[in-house]
């Protein structure tokens, strides 16, 4: 017995470690509506988050059921299979949850714990038939299938519910209030705000009522029999005070609508997947519990698993607490929120994601339901709907710190009315629903990708420790540790890139001409960086040095992205400037082209040297690399000039840099000339001419391209709008 005591102190390790990978991912269901919108200071979302996350935990004491007895039937396991099965689900959901922290997608922890047990589970009854000599068809009696497929698919109508939900309430809300919707509100915005508020307190009081650890049996059923009286309450209580302000203050009724609901989201997110966190150690502890009573611990069944369960608050508590810190500490966590409120922005900005045969089908579904829809309904009510929801000239103001939300307070409020009353229902009748899946559509993807991994790892660990036992669980701890810490790496490396791109974002802007001159000085700081990258680029070539190259790859794609960043803020200037200014606009577009161009040529060049040294093909001639080495030196001095001159707004040596490049076009026709000379003595097989004439000529585009920026310099109507 003192082993299994070892392994569940170990398994209450995990479950603090499961803790912070958990809410690290799911820490954006709760705070992606509150932090999109800029409806409060950062410091102020997370106190109502974490006051709501404290209070969740207390309602998801009859949700600790799943982890005991959802997922498979306890009777036909001994407190050892189950501790064993125990660990293997719980190394897993670690190492799952923080690889996809790590590149900041968000996936169901609801998911992976659901999966996790399955294939545990599975793993577990196929060696205990083995053993018995009995047919690997009896497996299924083994798995609760019926409440593992209730949970499942519960799983997966909720989003479809909250799909079709949250459009529907937000397409009613904006023809109501519009998208300028703050002259509105003082006509509807009680009602509206009081149906919210009175939502919210339904599903959470009410409904969540039943998985309280703290609520008396008989309090419970009060507040059972008088839901319609509570409901009704909470509207009437709601939409008179949010009335009264509306008519008496200057307050916009819609923020702490959408901090409350942030708060209830939090409590319903703590609520329903708490489970997914603690619920399997506390299972273990149970299991151990029951089997310490027993007069054969190691034999016993654990039929009393199938029992109710009530949490002690205590335990609840210190849970929260560690979910508490972890949504204020983690950097992992911010990555994730990062991740799905640039998906959900309204504004244009550029796309880490392209769109997916899913999303098209939906889009065009939900376009053919409303085109035939329109044909049915009569053209006037089509126009008025028409100008409810036209949003061409609605901005969204700028917060504080002078920067515009991702989306409005109205769709944040709808967010999170739907979402936290969907979840508080299905927490009611105690199915683990997937909260990233409520609030998130676009990587639903993730959602197989997830499932798959989790059964599959999950029973590739409980059949390893099952067999072979301590040394199983060892070299999985090892192998825990080692990813877990590659993975830290990986995640710090990510976000410097993510810093190192935040010069090219376009600060407060004021007028073209600042915006004019802010993006030229990006553009600088791109051939600084482009500099860089090609310097590496040719000498991991000459030297067949993979990393290297690897290294030049990785900037390569940086430098991809901060060419769409510098064109989307392009975009934003001309919209700035007007008719008088358009001479200045189509000398400005330049440096849009230019750019655009020096990428493809940089992710030429270093494609070619990658794959040719990938390849492990010979290298270069002593004489070709003597040569490129002197393309390098000319077409490096060329951007590092240019790039000086773009960042300091002046170009002193514009004429030596012109200078510069016709020189460079005479070395390289003298370089044709050499190279023509190998190809002809048979000295420079194809695919190295390939290569040297395909670096050669897509160097002298850069230099060219470089050399074309600084035309700015030279046109006294483009100067004359920068100064």
């Amino acid at each position: 017995m003192e082993f299994f005591l070892i392994a569940l102190v170990i398994l209450f390790a995990l479950a603090i470690s499961d803790l912070v990978v958990g809410v690290a991912n799911d820490a954006v269901n709760f705070l992606n509506s509150a932090v999109g919108s800029r409806v409060a200071p950062r410091h102020v979302i997370m106190i109502v988050a974490s006051l709501g996350m404290l209070a969740g935990v207390t309602f998801s004491s009859g949700m600790m059921e799943v982890a005991r007895s959802g997922i498979f039937h306890p009777q036909f396991f001994t407190m050892p299979e189950l501790i064993m099965l125990f660990l293997a689900v719980m190394f897993c959901d670690i190492l799952l949850l923080d690889l996809y922290n790590t590149y900041g997608l968000p996936t169901s922890t609801t998911v992976s714990i659901v999966f996790e047990l399955l294939g545990a589970a599975v793993a577990v009854s196929v060696f205990k038939l083995v053993e018995a000599g009995r047919g690997l068809g009896e497996v299924v009696s083994y798995i609760n299938t019926a409440k593992a497929l209730a949970i499942i698919s519960g799983i997966l109508i909720s989003v479809a519910v909250a799909f079709v939900a949250g459009a529907v309430i937000q397409l009613v809300s904006r023809l109501l209030l519009t998208f300028d919707y703050e002259r509105r509100l003082r006509r509807w915005g009680g009602l509206w705000g009081g149906l919210a508020m009175a939502a919210i307190t339904y599903f959470i009081l009410v409904k969540g009522a039943k998985g309280a650890s703290f609520l008396a049996p008989e309090t419970v059923v009060w507040i059972n029999t008088h839901t319609g009286l509570l409901f009704g309450g909470a509207f009437a209580v709601s939409a008179a005070i949010l009335q009264v302000l509306l008519l008496t203050t200057r307050i916009n009724i819609l923020k702490p609508i959408v901090l409350i609901g942030t708060f209830a989201l939090a409590m319903a997110f703590a609520a329903n997947d708490l489970v997914n966190f603690i619920g399997v150690p506390l299972a273990g502890f149970s299991a151990y519990a029951i089997a310490q009573a027993s007069s054969d611990p190691l034999s016993a069944t654990m039929e009393a698993l199938r029992g109710p369960v009530r949490g002690n608050t205590l335990v609840l508590l210190g849970a929260g607490a560690v979910m508490v810190a972890t949504l204020w500490l983690s950097r992992k966590a911010r990555s994730v929120t990062r991740t799905e409120v640039r998906l959900g922005r309204q504004e244009e900005g550029f796309e880490r994601f392209e769109s997916n045969a899913l999303s098209r089908s939906i889009v065009r579904l939900v376009s053919n339901i409303l085109e035939a829809a329109g044909r049915v309904v009569p053209g006037s009510a089509r126009r008025w709907a028409a100008r409810r929801l036209d949003r061409s000239t609605f901005r969204p103001p700028p917060a504080r710190d002078g920067k515009v939300p991702s989306f409005d307070l109205v769709r944040a409020a709808v967010n999170l009315m739907v979402s936290s009353a969907l979840i508080s229902f299905a927490t009611s009748l105690k199915l683990p629903l997937s909260t990233t899946y409520v609030t998130v559509l676009t990587v639903i993807g993730g959602w197989f990708f997830t499932a798959m991994m989790a059964f599959t790892v999950s029973f590739i660990f409980a059949a390893a420790i099952f067999t072979a036992g301590v040394p199983a669980m060892l070299g999985i701890i090892a192998l825990s540790a080692a990813l877990i810490y590659r993975t830290h790496r990986v995640h710090r490396r990510r976000e410097a890139e993510e810093q190192s791109a935040e010069i090219f974002n376009l600060r407060k802007i004021k007028d073209s001409k600042a915006a004019a001159a802010i993006t030229l000085e990006h553009a600088g700081h791109f051939l600084r960086e482009a500099a860089k990258v090609l310097d590496n680029g040719f000498t991991g070539l000459f030297e067949q040095n993979l990393t290297r190259l690897d290294s030049a790859r990785q900037g390569q794609r940086n430098l991809q992205h901060w060419a769409n960043i510098i064109a989307a803020n392009t975009f934003k200037v001309f919209r700035l400037m007007q008719w008088a200014e358009i001479e200045v606009t189509q000398l400005y577009s330049t440096t849009l082209s230019s750019l655009q161009e020096m990428s493809e040529s940089m992710r030429d060049i270093v494609v070619r040297a990658h794959l040719h040294v990938a390849n492990h093909h010979s290298g270069l001639l002593p004489e070709q690399i003597a040569e490129l080495d002197q393309v390098r030196g000319r077409v490096l001095s060329i951007l590092e000039e240019a790039a000086r001159a773009l960042r300091q707004g002046d170009c002193p040596n514009c004429d030596e840099i012109a200078r510069a490049n016709r020189e460079f076009h005479l070395l390289v026709n003298q370089l044709d000339q050499n190279q023509i000379a190998r190809i002809q003595s048979n000295r420079s097989k194809t695919r190295l001419s390939i290569l040297f004439y395909g670096l050669m000529w897509d160097s002298l585009k850069i230099a060219e391209h470089a050399t074309q920026l600084l035309t700015v310099f030279q046109e006294p109507t483009l100067l004359e709008a920068l100064r």
